[in-house]
Formats: C-alpha cells, sequence, structure tokens
C-alpha cells in the first residue's frame, strides 16, 4: 500500500497508524533517503540541488520494488510527478492520495522550517502553484483519493482499511 500526496497531507503519520492497525511494517522515501546520504532533505537540497534529490527518490523507489513484501509506503510529496515514478508506483500496490486544500497544508506546515521548498516570502502562493502543477500527477497515480481536510487521522486511516479490505488486501 502506497501513500501519496503534497507534503504536510498527512502520509507519514497515517502511514504509521496503517502499520499498528494492519500489522505492516511502514516505509518512508524521505527518512530512507536521508539515513541513506546521512544528511537531511534540505542539506540534500543545498548541496546537491533538487534534480539529484528527485533521482535518489526514483532509486529508493526501485529500490522498494525490488522487496517485493507488503508493507506501507509513504511517498516524498513530489516522487509522483516523475512519469516513470508512477509506472512504478503501479507495480507496489494500492496507491491511495491522501487530498487537502492548500489552506490546510498551510496550516498544517506554516512553522516547519525542514521544508526547502517552502523557504520563500509567500509559502501559501508556493503550495498552491506547486499544488496545481501535482495534482494531475497524485490523481494519475492514485487507486483511491481521500479528501483529509474535515477528517480525524482515525477516519482516515479507517476509509483506507475498509478500501483495502473491498479489494481484497487485507481481510
Amino acid at each position: 500500500m502506497i501513500l501519496e500526496g503534497f507534503m504536510g497531507s498527512g502520509k507519514t503519520t497515517v502511514g504509521i497508524r496503517l502499520s499498528y492497525k494492519m500489522a505492516m511494517t511502514v516505509s518512508d522515501t524521505d527518512k530512507l533517503i536521508e539515513h541513506e546520504q546521512r544528511r537531511t532533505i534540505s542539506e540534500i537540497f543545498a548541496e546537491d540541488g533538487e534534480e539529484a534529490f528527485r533521482q535518489m527518490e526514483t532509486e529508493c523507489l526501485k529500490k522498494l520494488a525490488d522487496q517485493k513484501s507488503a508493507q506501507i509506503i509513504s511517498l516524498g510529496g513530489g516522487v509522483p510527478v516523475r512519469e516513470e515514478n508512477r509506472a512504478v508506483l503501479k507495480t507496489l500496490g494500492m496507491v491511495v492520495y491522501l487530498r487537502a486544500k492548500p489552506e490546510t497544508i498551510y496550516a498544517r506546515i506554516k512553522n516547519d522550517t525542514s521544508r526547502p521548498l517552502l523557504q520563500c516570502t509567500d509559502p501559501l502562493a508556493r503550495i498552491h502553484a506547486l499544488m496545481a502543477e501535482r495534482g494531475a500527477a497524485y490523481e494519475e497515480a492514485a487507486d483511491v483519493i481521500i479528501d483529509t481536510d474535515e477528517l480525524s487521522m482515525e477516519q482516515v486511516v479507517s476509509k483506507i482499511v475498509l478500501e483495502a479490505k473491498k479489494r481484497g488486501i487485507v481481510s
């Protein structure tokens, strides 16, 4: 099961809660990259640039695909943007798009200085622009779309479990 969505959409939190509920391991592509590189995402962006980081995401995704184990994968927000990544996602399992409005995202992450793409004078405008750019890619990759703005994390988790049961992914 794969969780995708914009930064701050709840992928990491939902992934952890799903992990407990479904007794599956959870992998977070950003955390895996930081561990492998021994640097933060912000440091990678500053030292190597965004394109190098995007290539690291693709390599990470391919490694996860090679594992062939049932797991929950929480994607970095930019992973589905690359077409080659969307093709790999389709081989990994059910892709759940956790969708939220830009204002919801901003409220959740406005004080988080670890987001290199939002270190600018108008983060809300940047969120609007990035979401407009990425929305079609997220939707193309998704098997399931859950609008999270008005839902608690437990409600989101319940919706995902219900969808996984409908699809025979879990019993």
